[in-house]
């Protein structure tokens, strides 16, 4: 008998009481460091390292999306990924977080995979000619309740789906260990 891998869709929960808001990245000169590049699924050499203002401050999380729903990671989440041993699948990126003087880091997940399950997804909705951006017609417009085919992740543990990049998607496992570990932040959306 074969089990189906489940997966999740990776939020901060934004119910917890006096908890941080993080806008950013910014560079040591307060220039914006490009978000989207952490959506690209590769190894990265930024040559700065990032910094996240808190807008407004308040407790600080093992796991956050910062500005532009950029992972923010604690030490514990570090270790945590190591002790599974993950580090092909993800890159850690030493950030600076204005009034802390732990390290945190940028979770940078290495893979895109094309899994969405659109028969299963709430609602898909494609960019098309009318819609006036030639380079985007066949991409996704709009994924609303997001599923993923466990059959074409290929046994990956972390990942954002091609064409709906916001989303990162963990494994069972992974939500199951960060669960056991007690981290604060995350929030699981079955995928």
């Amino acid at each position: 008998m074969s089990t189906t891998n489940r997966y999740f869709d990776l939020w901060d929960d934004m119910h917890i009481p006096g908890r941080w808001h993080l806008d950013g990245p910014v560079d040591e000169r307060g220039q914006e460091v490009n978000p989207w590049q952490f959506k690209e699924g590769r190894l990265l050499e930024l040559g700065v390292t990032p910094g996240f203002r808190q807008d407004p401050a308040g407790q600080p999380l093992d796991f956050t999306l910062a500005g532009l729903t950029i992972p923010l990671v604690h030490e514990r989440v570090v270790s945590l990924f190591e002790r599974l041993g993950l580090q092909n699948q993800v890159q850690f990126i030493a950030a600076r977080v204005e009034g802390q003087s732990q390290p945190y880091w940028i979770l940078n997940a290495l893979r895109i995979l094309r899994c969405i399950d659109d028969a299963r997804c709430e609602e898909v909705r494609f960019w098309e000619p009318r819609h006036g951006v030639p380079s985007r017609v066949g991409e996704y417009r709009n994924v609303a309740g997001l599923k993923v085919d466990p059959a074409r992740t290929e046994g990956a543990d972390i990942f954002r789906p091609w064409g709906w990049t916001g989303a990162l998607i963990v494994s069972e496992r992974i939500k199951l260990e960060m669960e056991r570990v007690g981290l604060s932040g995350p929030r699981f959306i079955e995928a």
